[in-house]
């Protein structure tokens, strides 16, 4: 049957679902992370950019590799792959602008219509976006190449809110807060699809964290407070590192196998849950 998992003896195919539990703890070490690869990538590429593109590439891998390489969903390692896949995720985005020059609005294009692609044909292959599907290696392909997406879209779509619409660091990171209450209401209010308002809210984050991390990082003289990037990127490591560590010690992120439900199948509460936030629907 399509998209359906292998014997768990394989040993190659997962034992339950990759991704965390979608909590209000997931949502803040997301919006942290976002943050934390954007002064992470600016960091570097103060200084030598070969090295910083190594430093990034190989992260990204090792990451990856090591998530791909585990069964089971471990907290660390996958916040240890987001971390990878934000800063290098920052650092393709901003490499088509500074590196060959193409302006903002092509790069919210672009990434656009690269993400649009990864949905469409994840949704055409298996029949759903819905996160708690991940459980067979296909699937988990789709979506580290739907995360990674919505990295680069996200931080195009940054750094065109504070440069090219003039918005600076600040007001675009407030605008972003706004736009992120969009899809939570339309879902409590409207009936929005779940799904659909999970990868919304999900793209908008990488946004809103890298522009309250440039507002932080960056100098008076530009908009900034002027604490530093290698400051903020730390600083947002250590917040994470503690956040994980929690997680890891309560498995409150972890997902239920009963929940997960077959290869192919939505999970049953896939329509009424967006946040795990207890809002009554009328």
């Amino acid at each position: 049957m399509r998209g359906s998992a292998k014997p768990s003896g394989s040993g190659r195919e997962p034992l339950a679902a990759k991704v965390p539990e979608i909590t209000a703890l997931f949502w803040v070490v997301k919006i942290l992370t976002t943050g934390m690869g954007e002064a992470t990538s600016d960091f570097l590429a103060n200084g030598n950019l070969a090295v910083a593109g190594v430093v990034g590439f190989g992260l990204f891998c090792f990451a990856l590799w090591l998530q791909f390489r585990v069964r089971r969903y471990h907290s660390a390692v996958y916040w240890l792959a987001a971390v990878s896949v934000a800063v290098f995720g920052t650092m393709a985005a901003d490499g088509l602008h500074v590196g060959l020059g193409v302006p903002y609005v092509g790069t919210v294009t672009l990434y656009a219509v690269f993400l649009i692609v990864v949905l469409v044909t994840w949704y055409r292959s298996e029949g759903t976006l819905s996160i708690h599907s991940i459980t067979t290696r296909r699937r988990e392909v789709f979506y580290w190449c739907t995360v990674l997406a919505t990295f680069a879209l996200g931080t195009a779509l940054g750094d065109f809110a504070a440069v090219t619409l003039n918005l600076g660091f600040l007001d675009s990171g407030l605008a972003f807060v706004a736009l992120i209450a969009v899809p939570l209401l339309a879902w409590w209010k409207l009936g929005m699809n779940s799904i659909l308002a999970f990868w919304f809210a999900y793209v908008v984050t990488r946004p809103l964290g890298a522009s309250f991390a440039d507002y932080l990082g960056k100098p008076k003289s530009i908009g900034g407070v002027g604490f530093g990037d290698g400051t903020v990127a730390a600083a947002a490591s250590v917040v994470i590192i503690a956040l994980v560590a929690y997680a890891m010690v309560s498995r409150g992120d972890v997902q239920r196998p009963a929940e997960a439900g077959p290869a192919g199948a939505p999970r049953d509460d896939d329509t009424v849950r967006l946040l795990s936030v207890n809002l009554p629907r009328e």
